[in-house]
Formats: structure tokens, C-alpha cells, sequence
């Protein structure tokens, strides 16, 4: 420390004085220059160490300007600068004493000057740093270290943003990377000049590393986009990248048929639609196909009316006149053909021997035979109104009323409503002073009679519903005083069902493929739905039907080409198009309904919506995978193959999916068939790509069985990815000593997006094979299905053409002889009171877990912990979903084991006998 020793060394101390100023800190040398950085602290303080009030701070070179570092301690002796661990000179110093008024303690504060030139000195080498050291008679502290660089910013950015042409709601990234600088340069976007803000406008957002996304484009979209980079230094624009949103033209609906051009006969008529639903616009493509169609029309010719035949005069009446008449029928004049022209009725009259000789006063006589008729007959009248009145002011024989009673029992017609909801016979009151009154309070039985219901939406408490009696148990009380369903049958006639569903203004499209169709009639025990071999059910938990209601409810399975399913894009239909309802029904808790799905089921290469058809008939979002709100009424399990949806509404449903990238794939499954018998040379193999649902694999084979066809292999999966690449299929290592292909190439494909949009239900390829001779009955080939650039499956086929081997009904269609409606305990696998009292114990919370949360756990479900809490009955819910995916095959004593292991003591109460439950 050259800079320090100085003043000691031209002190003339002894080596003891100098032993005393470096253990007590007293400076005694002479010379102005020598106490610059030095002072004597007050004997009170001595003891202290200093500490910094102000520490130098990391600063920037603008262009040639320095910077000033300052450093500030209490109570300090010295302090001193060190750069790159160099003490700065004492000269260069800029020294400031004061007093802090608080305290009474010394303030040092020191300030230098950094240049350009100093930092360029060790440029390249290392980083330029400065540090404060202060002394005390006690010791000495560090500031921290700050650094000193020259900012810049260079001029050529390092990735510019390039224009893009973009459709309408596509996304659009534009890239930016900033030009080298220090400090670090900002980054903005600019729009025509105009700087944009992502918190004013949401549809634009800016990447951590400066990119731009918009995320819909739009047509105000349309412009010149600039990335802007600043520092302290300077700004620096990046070349205008112009984005172009064009919108692809979209045909209108067709007009309705013009009138036919003929009036009478053969002739045209046509409907038009424009290119306007939207025009195509900057450069955007403008609709394929036909603006204009054309239709044959045969116009009906007017027919003109045509008189037939006069009939017979009639014979000659009193008045001397007779009559005859024809009609307008031959022809009946038809499509504004004339009427006929002329009279319908021709009148003339008699010759005086033709008139009938009246006798005179004949016309009185008969006046007054009929005067005296009508008074005999109204005397008669009137004695039969006096003998009635008088036999009822004297009252009926009481004995007949009252043995009438006792042999007639309880008459059904007599039935009316004492109170809402509570039925009773309306008694017949007694004539008074009756010997025999008392019998009158023998009280009718009402289980003789029961009630088939045949409303859909009335209450249980609806007063003005008609209920037609027979025989049987049906009505028991509950406990507040109203009367619910138990047995009530089903039409066994699905036409009618369905006919009567059809008068109901809240059903507007009604199932018509009733061997895709399922009904029941349910009250508060709840039920299920199934329609067999499609993977498809509705579970219908207790309690989800409100008390005192009962409902008709259906479940079907719509066709694909009966709807209208907008997609888009990159979207595709990934399960059943299912309708449950009526749309109308009012529901205490949520409904499940099961349903198979195609995809991969993994999120991150999907973007799964629930759509829902509303009242109008519009396809609406109501529900996206992964996102699901519990405030919603909708949730999702999703599993491999199969989508659980919790719905408090019924109505129509289906699972449409947008990829997100290449990755996504669809599960297509592959099925070959053939004919069943071959007689000529000619042999077909027909190859169904479908989605891997079980209701699209039911329409084939059950199209194949009205064919004749038979199943030749077993079903094989394939993953369809989303790389627009086609499905092809072809034949290979055929025998061609005995067969021969009689396709031109070698190959067939089906377009991608014939299989992508899911459109269609089924596709298929038929390769005609031809034998060479007819006493070639074996077949031996290897059939290949893959997706070009993507993966395949390959059949190997070996079998006799002429043997009937494998039917269409084989294994593969597994028949499900389950009942399609279950009503009532016989729908569930848990008895219903055992699964009250399993509610009872799990809801409440416990201490250590063991509630319905580790009954999640345990069946792994734990996913859905907070939909499940957001319900009044957490393990109701958990319980409902428990059986929708164990009704064919649930163990219940599974269950009970998942019971013992939480530890409650109900799990022995799945022991409760059939009688008990």
C-alpha cells in the first residue's frame, strides 16, 4: 500500500509511536495533504466497526460521459476505492465529513470519477469493478462491488420478422430477436406506427423472448408490424413485416327450387347460392363447385271440369214441378283447370194429369192430429218429472246404497284428489236416521289398484293427469305424506313411445332408429339406460330425479349424416353423436353418461371439446378436457377408451377434437369381410376403416349381416395421425398361378380428410380378386393397411372361399342380453341402503384422511378431488361414477375391501341380507 505508507514514512515517530497509531488510530504527522481520508474518532465510539450508509452501484458508459461512484460510512477513520484490485489514487478522492444529527456519529463520504478510457484499459479482459474499503480504529468493512460497463446497442437486429399471408381465426407468430446490447435492449411491437399493448387488447401476446402471437387474426389485423429495441443508449427498428388476413370464400344456402319452366309437362327448374357466407377476401380463395343447379320437373296439366250425365227427372211433387241434376266429375277439374259452365239443376213443370189430386181440408185434418200428439206426449213428460222428484225428496232405500258398497268394494272412477299429492275415494254421503251408516266407514283398499303412468314431465302432485287402473301393488306412502312410482311398466311398444314422445313441444327431433334407441319411465330411485353393444349408457344416480316426480327418459345414438356437426380446421368428431332427454327434465344432482371415444387420450396433442346442440339447434361449446370447472354443470372422466360425462342437463352430446400438433393420432379400426358364398370367378374382400367406437362397428356388422357377408380376421387398431398424409391399402403374395387382382394399380387410397372430419361413419375399399378357375377354392394373400409416412397393420389371410367358417355373428359382436332400461335397485350394484349408510360415514371429514377422500384415492380418482367436494355428498358422487364403470363388471367385494382398508367398520354391512336391503 504505497499510497497509504506514505505519510508514516515521512513522519519522523518512532517504531513505538508508530506501534500506538496503528493500535489506537491517532494520526500525529504534520501536513495538509496527510489528513485527507484520516480522522480521530471520539473515544465513546472506538469500539465501533464502520458500516456503508451508501455502496457504489453497477453503472453504465453513455458514450464518452463518466460516471460518479459514492461511498458512505459511519463512524469511518478512512476509506479509500479499490478498481480491479487497485487502490485508486488519494488525489482522486473527492472527500465529504459530516455529522449525523440522530446519532452524533462522524459521516465520511467519498466520491470518484469513472472514464471511458479507464474501462477500455481492461476491455475484453474482464469486467471493470470498484469497491469501498473503510477503516475504524476497531477494523475495517467492504462495500459490495460494482461494475462499471459501456453501453451500446448494435444496429443489425439478430432475427427480423417476415410477413405472412394468414386465414381468418388462424394463429399467427411473428419472431423477433433483438439486436447485441448492454444493457440488455426492450423489446415492442408496432402495428402501422401504432404501439401495441397485450394488456389492452388480448388477442395479441409477447413471448418471453420477444415474439408476437395472435392469437385469432382478424381482418383489422391486416398491416405493417415493426419490432422497436431500446436501451439507454439507442432505439433500433426492425424491417416491416406486412401480415395479409385473407378470408376464404364460403357458399350461402341454396335458394328454394324456382317454379317449374313448363306449365304443362316436362321442363326445368333451379336453385342458386352465392360465394357470400363470407366473400373471399384479400386473396382469399373463392368457392368450388356449382353456383347454379338444375332439376327434371314434370308440371301437371290443368285439367278442365267436365259435366256428367243428367240424372232421371224426379217424380212430380205438390207444387206441380219435377227436377234432375249432374255434376262437375267428368272430369273433376284439377291444377287451375276451368270449372264447368252451365246449370247444375234443371227444374220443370208437370202437365195437370201428372199433379196429385189433393182432397180439400186434408192439410187441416193433419194439423190437428199433430196439435194433439204433441200435448199427449207433453202430459206424459211432465208426470215423469213429478213421480222423479218425489221419489228422491223421499230418499233411497239405505239398505241397497249400503250393501252396494260392500259388494262393489273400492270403484276406481270415484277416485279424486282430497289434497295434493294424496289420493283418497270421495265418499258418498249417508241419508240421515240410516240404520245401517256405520258400514260407511270401511275405509277402501287401495292396494287393489295401481297406476301405469303415461305422462312425461307431470308431477307425481299434478291433480289434472289421467291414471288408468288394473291390478297390482304400486302406490306406498313415504314419509311425508306423498306417493312416488315403484313398478310402473313400460309400453312394450317402441312406435308408440316414440309417437307419443313426438307430441311433446320439447322433443323437436325425434329418434327414429329405434333399434338404436332406449327408454324407461323413472322416479327418485333413479335407473339406467343402455343401448346394447355401443359402449353407450346413461346412469341415472337416486336421488338425481327429484320426489314426487316421474319421468320419461330416452337415449339414442343419432347418425352421423342426419346432422349438421360444423368442423373446422383441424377439428374432428371423436365419439357417438348420443341424445339423451328430455331436454326439459329438472335435476337434482348429475346424470352419467358413458360413451366410447377414438382418440389417443393424451391432452397435450388434443384440444377436446364437449359440444351440445341447444334449443335452436346450434352446435355450441360447453366444456373443454383439462379445464373443467366444478362450478360448470359439466365434467368429464376420461379414460382410455371411454368418456364419463357428468351432465345436470340431458340433451344431445358429442366429443369433437382440434389437434394441436402432428402427434395426434385417432384409433381406426380395421375389419375385413367377404362374401359368405362365392359361385363365380369373381371374389370381393371388403376393408372397413371406422372409428374405434362400439356403435360404428355395430352398424357394420349388422349392414354385413343384411349382405351376407362374413368376417375373415380379426379386428386390428390402427393410430391415424394427423400429418395429411392418406390411408392406403393394397394386396400382396398372391398365389398368381391361381388368382389375379383385378384393380389397374397397385394400390388404393382414401383421402385423409375423408377419415380426419369423422363425417362419415364407416369407409371402406373392396379389392376384387378373380380366380382362374373355378375349383380354386383356397386364398392365401397378405392384405396392408398404413398411413403413408406413418404406421401400419397387415392381415394374413388364409381360408377356403367356399367354407363358411366364421359368421358375421361370431364372437366379435358379443351380444349384450342385458335389459336396456333398469329401474329402481335392480339398475345398481350397491343396495341402497347399504350405500346410504356408506355416504353417512365417509362425508363427514376425518382427522387422519379416512373419509371419502381416501376412497378417491383408493380408486384412484384422486384427480377429480376438487368437483368431487364441490358436491353436497362427495361420496355419492364418487359412488355414482363407480358404477358406471362397473356395471357389467364390478365386484362388489372389491369395493368392501377398499372399505376395511380406510378402516371403517361398514364395510361388514355389505353382509345385510337381500331381505334387510
Amino acid at each position: 500500500m504505497p499510497s497509504l505508507l506514505g505519510p508514516f514514512v515521512r513522519c519522523r515517530f518512532s517504531a513505538a509511536l508508530l506501534v500506538l497509531w496503528l493500535v489506537f488510530g491517532c494520526f500525529t504527522c504534520t501536513g495538509g495533504s496527510e489528513h485527507a481520508a484520516t480522522a480521530a474518532l471520539p473515544a465513546a465510539f472506538s469500539d465501533l466497526l464502520p458500516h456503508f450508509l451508501v455502496e457504489p452501484e453497477d453503472e453504465y458508459i453513455v458514450k464518452n460521459k463518466p460516471v460518479t461512484l459514492t461511498c458512505r460510512s459511519t463512524p469511518a477513520t478512512q476509506i479509500y476505492f479499490k478498481c480491479n484490485s487497485e487502490w485508486v489514487h488519494q488525489d482522486d478522492h473527492l472527500i465529504e465529513r459530516t455529522v449525523d444529527p440522530a446519532t452524533a456519529l462522524p459521516v465520511m463520504q467519498v466520491t470518484i470519477d469513472i472514464t471511458r478510457q479507464q474501462v477500455e484499459k481492461i476491455f475484453g479482459l474482464d469486467e471493470y469493478w470498484c469497491q469501498c474499503v473503510a477503516w475504524s480504529t476497531t477494523g475495517t468493512q467492504k462495500s459490495q462491488k460494482a461494475y462499471i460497463r459501456i453501453a451500446y446497442l448494435r444496429k443489425n437486429f439478430e432475427e427480423e420478422p417476415q410477413g405472412k399471408e394468414v386465414a381468418l381465426d388462424q394463429e399467427v407468430l411473428l419472431r423477433c430477436h433483438p439486436p447485441e446490447g448492454v444493457p440488455q435492449a426492450e423489446v415492442e411491437w408496432q402495428r402501422n406506427e401504432d404501439v401495441i399493448d397485450p394488456a389492452g387488447d388480448p388477442n395479441f401476446f409477447i413471448t418471453a423472448d420477444h415474439n408476437l402471437v395472435i392469437k385469432k387474426a382478424r381482418l383489422a389485423d391486416t398491416g405493417n408490424y415493426t419490432c422497436v429495441a431500446k436501451n439507454i443508449v439507442a432505439r433500433r427498428k426492425s424491417t416491416s413485416a406486412t401480415v395479409l388476413v385473407y378470408v376464404n370464400g364460403g357458399w350461402s344456402t341454396w335458394t328454394t327450387w324456382s317454379s317449374c319452366s313448363a306449365v304443362c309437362g316436362r321442363g326445368w327448374q333451379k336453385r342458386s347460392r352465392s360465394c357470400t357466407n363470407p366473400t373471399p377476401l384479400n386473396g382469399g380463395t373463392s368457392c368450388e363447385g356449382q353456383n347454379v343447379q338444375k332439376s327434371a320437373c314434370v308440371a301437371t296439366c290443368p285439367v278442365d271440369g267436365g259435366w256428367s250425365e243428367w240424372s232421371k227427372w224426379s217424380a212430380c211433387g205438390a207444387d206441380c214441378s219435377m227436377w234432375r241434376s249432374r255434376e262437375c266429375t267428368q272430369p273433376s277439374p284439377g291444377t287451375g283447370g276451368k270449372e264447368c259452365q252451365g246449370l247444375d239443376l234443371q227444374s220443370l213443370n208437370c202437365t195437370s194429369e201428372q199433379c196429385p189430386q189433393t182432397v180439400s181440408g186434408a192439410e187441416d185434418v193433419a194439423l190437428y192430429v199433430g196439435m194433439v200428439a204433441v200435448a199427449l206426449c207433453l202430459t206424459l213428460l211432465l208426470i215423469v218429472v213429478v213421480l222423479v222428484y218425489r221419489r228422491k225428496k223421499e230418499g233411497l232405500d239405505a239398505d241397497v246404497a249400503d250393501s252396494s258398497i260392500l259388494t262393489t268394494g273400492f270403484q276406481p272412477m270415484g277416485i279424486k284428489p282430497s289434497k295434493p299429492g294424496v289420493w283418497a275415494p270421495r265418499p258418498r254421503r249417508p241419508p240421515p236416521h240410516s240404520k245401517n251408516s256405520h258400514l260407511l266407514t270401511i275405509q277402501p283398499d287401495l292396494t287393489t289398484t295401481t297406476t301405469s303412468y303415461q305422462g312425461t314431465l307431470r308431477s307425481r302432485h299434478d291433480t289434472t293427469g289421467k291414471f288408468s287402473m288394473t291390478n297390482g301393488p304400486l302406490l306406498d306412502p313415504l314419509p311425508n305424506g306423498s306417493h312416488t312410482l315403484h313398478n310402473g311398466k313400460l309400453n312394450p311398444d317402441p312406435s308408440e313411445f316414440v309417437s307419443r314422445l313426438s307430441t311433446q313441444t320439447y322433443f323437436k327431433t325425434l329418434p327414429r332408429d329405434v333399434a338404436n334407441a332406449s327408454y324407461g319411465t323413472f322416479n327418485f330411485l333413479g335407473g339406467r339406460l343402455t343401448i346394447p353393444n355401443t359402449g353407450i349408457s346413461l346412469l341415472i344416480p337416486p336421488e338425481a330425479i327429484p320426489r314426487g316426480k316421474i319421468y320419461e327418459i330416452y337415449l339414442t345414438v343419432q347418425r352421423k349424416e342426419d346432422l349438421r356437426l360444423p368442423l373446422a380446421g383441424c377439428q374432428t368428431l371423436l365419439s357417438p353423436v348420443v341424445s339423451c332427454g328430455p331436454p326439459g327434465v329438472v335435476l337434482s344432482r348429475p346424470v352419467i353418461l358413458s360413451m366410447d371415444h377414438c382418440f389417443d387420450a393424451c391432452l397435450d396433442n388434443w384440444a377436446v371439446r364437449l359440444k351440445k346442440q341447444n334449443y335452436e339447434g346450434a352446435w355450441e361449446d360447453v366444456l373443454l378436457m383439462g379445464e373443467e370447472l366444478v362450478s360448470e354443470p359439466y365434467y368429464c372422466q376420461l379414460e382410455a377408451e371411454t368418456c364419463r360425462l357428468f351432465s345436470e342437463q340431458l340433451g344431445m352430446f358429442a366429443l369433437v377434437g382440434e389437434s394441436l400438433h402432428m402427434g395426434a393420432a385417432k384409433r381406426l379400426r380395421l375389419v375385413l369381410f367377404s362374401d359368405a358364398y362365392c359361385s363365380t370367378l369373381e371374389y370381393n374382400i371388403r376393408v372397413y376403416c371406422m372409428d374405434d367406437t362400439q356403435d360404428v362397428f355395430k352398424e357394420v356388422m349388422q349392414m354385413e349381416r343384411q349382405l351376407g357377408g362374413r368376417l375373415i380376421d380379426e379386428p386390428h387398431v390402427l393410430l391415424f395421425k394427423d400429418s395429411y398424409h392418406n390411408l392406403r391399402l393394397s394386396i400382396h403374395d398372391m398365389p398368381q398361378a391361381h388368382w389375379r387382382s383385378k384393380l389397374l394399380a397397385g394400390y388404393q387410397e382414401i383421402p385423409f380428410y375423408h377419415i380426419w372430419n369423422g363425417s362419415q361413419r364407416y369407409l371402406h375399399c373392396t379389392f376384387t380378386l378373380e380366380r382362374l378357375s373355378l375349383s380354386t377354392c383356397e386364398l392365401t394373400c397378405q392384405l396392408c393397411v398404413w398411413q403413408v409416412e406413418g404406421e401400419g397393420q397387415s392381415f394374413s389371410l388364409d381360408f377356403n372361399i367356399a367354407k363358411d367358417t366364421r359368421a358375421v355373428d361370431s364372437e366379435f359382436l358379443l351380444m349384450d342380453s342385458n335389459a336396456t332400461a333398469l329401474a329402481g335397485p335392480s339398475a345398481f350394484q350397491i343396495p341402497y341402503l347399504i350405500r346410504q349408510k356408506i355416504c353417512s360415514s365417509l362425508d363427514a371429514p376425518c382427522p387422519n384422511g379416512a373419509d371419502w377422500r381416501m376412497l378417491a384415492q383408493r380408486l384412484k380418482l384422486e384427480r377429480h378431488m376438487s368437483f368431487f367436494a364441490s358436491k353436497a355428498s362427495p361420496t355419492s358422487v364418487i359412488l355414482d361414477l363407480w358404477e358406471a364403470q362397473h356395471f357389467h363388471s364390478g365386484n362388489i367385494n372389491q369395493l368392501a375391501t377398499v372399505m376395511a382398508d380406510i378402516g371403517k367398520q361398514e364395510a361388514m354391512i355389505f353382509l345385510v341380507s337381500d331381505g334387510e336391503c
